[in-house]
């Protein structure tokens, strides 16, 4: 009895294509937007989350916004930080010169530092060496580079031992990093969909003590990184690390600001939820239309079939065979609706990531289709229910009266 109900539930369906679709179209869209909007904002926090993550998430940020008419200086920089409690610190200056290599002249963000930034940004090489602290003591004109800065200059990585000019003064390169690090600067590179015309940016890192020679704005550190003895100990470096701080400004807490990068992913990872969540909040109110729609063609379908409800009855159709016939043309269409969105959408993200190439990954998520497909059957039960009741409760010799 199911089969055959099923089978006439579907001859209805069919019987008029057109508005079928047009009832279907809610649907469609609704699907569609849920998947597209949930799938884009997945990809964009994922990518953003994936940068933070390779620049590392293990250590703190400090902004120095008042010195109390003391400057932090490099010499007593490591002094202040030498507590069991911190692993590696690293103060970081930064100003913008030329470069010049034979021919090639670029702009190079240029950043002054020590060997323990690399360490606590989880950086690697392609070959050379870091700075040292031998580097920063003799003021020495060495520099470390990106891998695309090496490229750029002297056309291949492999550039250690090359020199480098800087606004007029001779650098020699004693290492480049690896490709794949994300660097201040890089984090902010806008990639296309073709590598080719990719935004390539030049920086380059000197020792600290020497940049503070050659740019004005870097004679004292108002800005550093550090890294906690024990990666599980987070909160306890930090807490060391405003307890040292408040003796060195004066017990003013607005004179510097703490930032525990950890703390700044877990954000971004609740941001990215939540903006996913209201997104697809959104996209489902239009599955709610859609569900509106389903329900007013078929009150309509029940008006134009009152004495095909009434035959039915007269020879032995019960209620539940007539409500569960309406209810399954509701559901048909509302799944039929749901795998055409879901169809539509796939095709949007393949149209979307190739325009966006590999900057946001816009994959269509599994867990997404699968609530998507619920919810259409749902709305499909739902908005099919009180058609399908109210054609069950027809009596026989009304529905057989019903001249339409």
């Amino acid at each position: 009895m199911l089969i055959q109900t099923g089978k006439m539930a579907w001859n209805a369906v069919c019987a008029n294509k057109l508005r079928t679709f047009l009832t279907m179209l809610g649907i469609i869209i609704g699907v569609a937007a849920l998947i597209i909007l949930v799938s884009i904002a997945d990809g964009a926090g994922n990518s953003v989350s994936s940068q933070i993550s390779q620049m590392g998430s293990n250590y703190l940020s400090v902004q120095i916004s008042d010195n109390k008419e003391n400057p932090l200086k490099l010499s007593e920089f490591f002094k202040l930080l030498d507590q069991e409690e911190f692993l590696e610190e690293a103060p970081i200056g930064r100003t913008s010169v030329t470069g010049k290599s034979g021919y090639t002249s670029n702009s190079v963000n240029l950043y002054g530092t020590s060997g323990g930034y690399f360490s606590i940004m989880g950086m690697e090489l392609y070959s050379g060496r870091f700075l040292k602290q031998t580097d920063l003591d003799n003021h020495s004109y060495v520099m470390v580079i990106s891998y695309d800065t090496a490229v750029e200059f002297f056309g291949r990585a492999d550039a250690e031992g090359e020199y480098l000019m800087l606004d007029g003064k001779n650098f020699q390169v004693v290492g480049v990093l690896s490709r794949d690090c994300i660097s201040p600067s890089s984090a902010m590179m806008v990639k296309s969909s073709d590598d080719s015309s990719e935004t390539v940016v030049m920086e380059g890192y000197i020792p600290y003590s020497t940049l503070s020679k050659l740019a004005d704005n870097v004679l004292e550190i108002t800005q550093f990184y550090l890294s906690s003895a024990k990666e599980d100990s987070m909160e306890a470096a930090e807490w060391k690390l405003n307890e040292v701080l408040m003796q060195r400004f004066q017990n003013d807490e607005e004179a510097f600001s703490i930032q525990n990068q950890s703390e700044v992913l877990e954000a971004m990872e609740n941001v990215d939820h939540t903006m996913s969540l209201m997104l697809g909040g959104i996209a489902a109110i239009s599955l709610l239309v859609g569900g509106i729609g389903i329900m007013n063609i078929m009150l309509v379908s029940v008006t134009e079939r009152t004495r095909e409800i009434g035959i039915r009855k007269a020879i032995g159709a019960g209620q539940g065979s007539i409500m569960l016939q309406f209810l399954l043309e509701a559901l048909m269409v509302s799944m039929a609706g749901c795998i055409a969105g879901i169809g539509c959408s796939w095709g949007a993200l393949q149209v979307i990531g190739g325009v966006m190439g590999s900057s946001i990954d816009v994959s269509m998520d599994k867990t997404v289709v699968l609530l998507s497909v619920a919810f259409s059957g749902l709305i499909g039960i739902v908005f099919g229910l009180y058609p399908a009741n109210k054609a069950a409760k027809k009596k026989p010799i009304d529905a057989l009266r019903y001249s339409g």
